[in-house]
């Protein structure tokens, strides 16, 4: 099939439109990344018709098989399709643009304001919202994903190896993805419960992309393409990590927290829930770059904010950079400023290269079961983690001194949980309700 000129997409979707809608879109993805794809679907699907169904999804579930936050990818993945590298690159950065920015200033008064006593009640409350919302996502993926005894199995053994053993999370997630292998050899029939998307309606009238429009030139497979990406990928790795290890030496803060986040990019599948606990273990237990209670903070924080859950890490990367004054006592903003802008770098690059690289190669192999049988194990064992993740918010809500029980946050986490499950309300209106509840039980 022959590849379309290289112009035609850009002449029919202008790139300053282009620019336009991933600005807007990077201030108002909200609701996690059910909502920014549905906002995604609406917008380009049916009311622009840049790009048809099949093909949206077709890139979608493209995403789905790869670390890193989906919503992210399918947005970079869009603009890649419709303007190249450029277009991918404008599509991702502004995807999470605006959260960065918003993150980055409250992380400041988080720190700033956080003894007040009205700051300290609202997140007071917050935090049993979080351990309910982490309990929901435990429940919600796990009922979509546990659809057998091996399945259970899997999910049991993540949850004791982390819990009981405190096994390493990327140990946890390579033996899953090698459970995984090995099933869709051998029993595929289990594992063949991977992810995927389907459409909620049918949109009528052809696309300016549509199902049989050819791949544009740029999409299909090149050795030396890949060759090139693969070497600026590493370039733009090296040049920061390389700067970081002359100036700080491996010890230094900036320079742990630049390699912690590339390992942690590298781990994201299942979504931010899954990558949390391994965040958690590292920065929490290990390299103690905040505390628990600061961590569940920041999770409500990214809960709040538009822009992929993950974005978490920079809040992560701020109060770290804060607290170990990586620039000197006197530039304590500029540290944690710096910080959230490096973790974040490092957390992002990979879903770029995933993208630009891995588009050509791998899309054909979606539905291949070599690929998507490991991603199912995968699932599985991150429902076990996220489960431990609950468990260890809740002991540190409920139990904060280890022996005597809070029974306001019990009451609280209760409510929580009564409005997710029962009342079906969203993440946003329920850490709204728990934080004014926590206030007025701090001022009364």
């Amino acid at each position: 099939m022959a590849p379309i000129p290289d112009q035609s997409l850009a002449r029919q979707i202008p790139f300053r439109d282009a620019v336009r809608f991933w600005l807007r879109l990077g201030f108002i993805s909200f609701g996690g990344p059910a909502g920014q794809i549905a906002i995604m679907h609406e917008e380009l699907v049916e009311q622009r018709r840049w790009i048809s169904e099949k093909r949206f999804l077709h890139a979608l579930n493209f995403c789905m098989l790869l670390p890193g936050p989906e919503a992210q990818q399918l947005a970079t993945y869009i603009g890649w399709l419709m303007h190249k590298t450029w277009g991918g690159i404008v599509a991702g950065v502004l995807f999470v643009l605006p959260s960065l920015v918003l993150l980055i200033g409250l992380s400041w008064m988080y720190i700033a304001w956080g003894d007040n006593l009205i700051i300290s009640g609202l997140f007071y409350g917050i935090k049993p919202a979080v351990t309910a919302i982490v309990m929901q996502a435990a429940f919600r993926v796990g009922s979509r994903t546990l659809k057998n005894r091996w399945l259970w199995c899997i999910a049991i053994a993540s949850l004791l190896a982390l819990g009981l053993f405190n096994l390493p999370f990327p140990l946890i997630i390579t033996c899953a993805a090698a459970m995984g292998f090995l099933g869709g050899k051998w029993r595929p029939e289990s594992f063949q419960t991977g992810q995927t998307h389907t459409a909620s309606n049918v949109v009528a009238g052809a696309a300016i992309i549509d199902d049989h429009t050819p791949t544009p030139e740029h999409a299909l497979f090149s050795w030396r393409r890949l060759m090139l990406i693969l070497l600026a990928g590493a370039m733009l790795w090296l040049l920061p990590m390389g700067l970081l290890l002359a100036t700080q030496g491996w010890g230094g803060t900036l320079t742990q927290m630049g390699w912690f986040f590339t390992k942690a990019a590298l781990l994201t599948f299942g979504g931010a829930y899954a990558v949390l606990p391994y965040v958690v273990q590292g920065a929490v237990g290990q390299q103690h770059w905040l505390s628990t209670p600061q961590m569940m903070d920041g999770m409500a924080l990214g809960e709040t904010t538009p822009g992929p859950l993950i974005m978490v890490v920079a809040f992560v990367g701020f109060i770290g950079g804060y607290t170990k004054a990586v620039c000197g006592p006197d530039l304590l903003f500029a540290s944690g400023a710096l910080a959230a802008v490096l973790v974040s770098w490092f957390t992002f690059l990979p879903s770029f290269l995933f993208i630009f690289a891995g588009g050509p190669l791998i899309e054909t192999t979606h539905n291949d079961l070599h690929f998507t049988a490991p991603l199912t194990a995968i699932t599985a064992a991150v429902v076990g983690v996220m489960v431990n993740l609950g468990g260890f918010f809740a002991w540190h809500v409920l139990w904060p001194e280890g022996t005597h029980p809070d029974v306001a946050a019990m009451l609280l986490t209760g409510l929580a949980l009564l409005l997710l499950f029962y009342f079906k309300r969203k993440v946003t209106l329920v850490i709204a309700v728990c934080a004014l509840a926590g206030m007025i039980l701090q001022l009364t």
